[in-house]
């Protein structure tokens, strides 16, 4: 079984920040890391949780023009497929499940990232979560992902090269 979609882009409209995304039904679930996601499972990454994107935007790359939503350069910075490994009682809790009690496991194979990641819902927070990298093979408490994967796995380009490129 190869899972499910999941995309991040890296997006600079107001803020930089990364979108991280997982297909869960038609939609992509959509969440907003502003200092993107990290290999250290002792690093617990705000995820702020924004509007539902269609399921072809998950290959989007190039720039919203100003005035629009989400105006600014985005990148395509990592892209995969993801399995919920989320389980109860030694059986797969639904997503659906996952998401309304606030706990996804999901385990990432993607072109950067790869392993187990956890997004866990604050619970004094509306739409704030954490996202955390899980102890496995994977981790890598040295490794700043952001800094030494900093091209699109859609073109190659950097943000600056993708923002001359206007489309």
């Amino acid at each position: 079984m190869p899972g499910r979609k999941f995309v991040i882009h890296k997006h600079d409209a107001t803020n930089l920040h990364y979108d991280f995304r997982l297909s869960i039904g038609n939609v992509l679930k959509s969440w907003a890391i502003p200092k993107g996601p990290s290999l250290n499972p002792k690093h617990k990454r705000l995820a702020i949780e924004t509007e539902d994107h269609s399921l072809q935007y998950g290959s989007f790359e190039g720039v919203i023009p100003e005035g629009k939503y989400g105006a600014g350069t985005v990148m395509l910075w990592d892209k995969g497929t993801y399995k919920n490994i989320k389980k109860e009682n030694g059986k797969t809790v639904s997503l659906k499940k996952c998401l309304k009690n606030g706990l996804l496991e999901i385990w990432l194979n993607g072109e950067k990232l790869k392993g187990g990641f956890a997004l866990i819902k604050m619970k004094s927070r509306k739409k704030q979560w954490l996202l955390v990298k899980m102890k496995d093979e994977e981790a890598n408490a040295r490794k700043n992902i952001i800094k030494s994967e900093p091209k699109s796995v859609k073109t190659g380009k950097t943000m600056a090269q993708i923002k001359k490129t206007k489309n």
